[in-house]
């Protein structure tokens, strides 16, 4: 009989072979999932030989990531800023950017918003980080995908935030009532290039949804310069816009914010470096 850290170190070795990065956290991750175990709980484990109906519980998991699939669809869950999500393939696994990008809109407001729009909301991640952030405010999430829109339900009642985040399936905001005026408006919406996406790691572009990740036109940032365009008239006096962005379209971004009738725009950075932000605000 094999030991709990004999397996650990043949699914180390197996994911490795296989490409997945960082192979002994992701092993000790999908036995602990397996076992029903938490990683401390593992480590307190080393020397226990498993039993076939265990090992048998392991092998489904392991190869699943074998095969690329996204780690976070294996466990089911991914916290985003420290809140534990639902996640599967109808929506874009939460990513840090996105975290980031929660920490630089709540540091902007002296006065917290009362109204909050996100725009195509996925897992719910924004929507139910900003509403968690904002305890006054109410959040109004839309997607275009209904099986998106079921996730996110699912995450608001998971964190009993569901009489304050509204979901509305729409595609960006045609379906929002136009006499609404919110004060922030939140969005990660897809913006890559079909050939980012081409290249992107198998995780992503063979289980992740290709929707959530390639935007409109041939650079990417159709979805971008729709939302921009369209924001000046769902926000209130002195409301703000807050996008997550691909690296290579700032300049275009911030042209259309502009034109939109912002009165300030800016280009902000992730945590490497890369220009990942635009954040606009309207006149007051």
């Amino acid at each position: 009989m094999l030991t709990v850290l004999e397996i650990i170190k043949r699914t180390t070795d197996f994911l490795a072979g296989r490409g997945v990065e960082n192979p002994r956290l992701n092993a000790e991750l999908l036995i602990g999932h397996g076992l029903g175990l938490k990683r401390m709980q593992l480590y307190l484990q080393f020397e226990r030989p498993l039993t076939e109906q265990e090992l048998e519980r392991i092998r489904p998991v392991v190869r699943r990531r074998g095969q690329r699939e996204p780690l976070q669809y294996i466990l089911g869950e991914a916290e985003f800023c420290g809140l534990s999500l639902r996640v599967d393939r109808r929506a874009l696994i939460p990513r840090p950017e996105t975290e980031y990008l929660v920490e630089l809109v709540t540091a902007r407001w002296a006065t917290p918003p009362s109204r909050i729009l996100d725009l195509g909301t996925g897992t719910g991640a924004l929507a139910l980080a900003l509403a968690n952030a904002f305890p006054e405010a109410t959040v109004v999430a839309v997607d275009s995908s209904a099986d998106a829109l079921a996730l996110a339900a699912e995450n608001a009642r998971i964190h009993n935030l569901e009489a304050r985040v509204g979901l509305i399936e729409s595609d960006w905001f045609e379906r929002v009532p136009c006499e609404t005026k919110f004060d922030l408006i939140v969005s990660n919406p897809p913006y890559l290039t079909a050939t980012e996406t081409a290249v992107a790691s198998p995780e992503v572009k063979e289980f992740e949804p290709v929707g959530a990740l390639t935007g409109s036109g041939d650079d990417g940032a159709g979805d971008l310069r729709k939302i921009i365009a369209g924001a000046p008239a769902f926000l209130a006096a002195g409301g703000m816009l807050a996008l997550e962005t691909g690296i290579a379209q700032h300049s275009v971004l911030l042209e259309a914010c502009g034109r939109a009738g912002f009165a300030t725009s800016e280009s902000l950075q992730d945590l490497t470096k890369r220009d990942r932000y635009v954040i606009a605000k309207m006149g007051a």
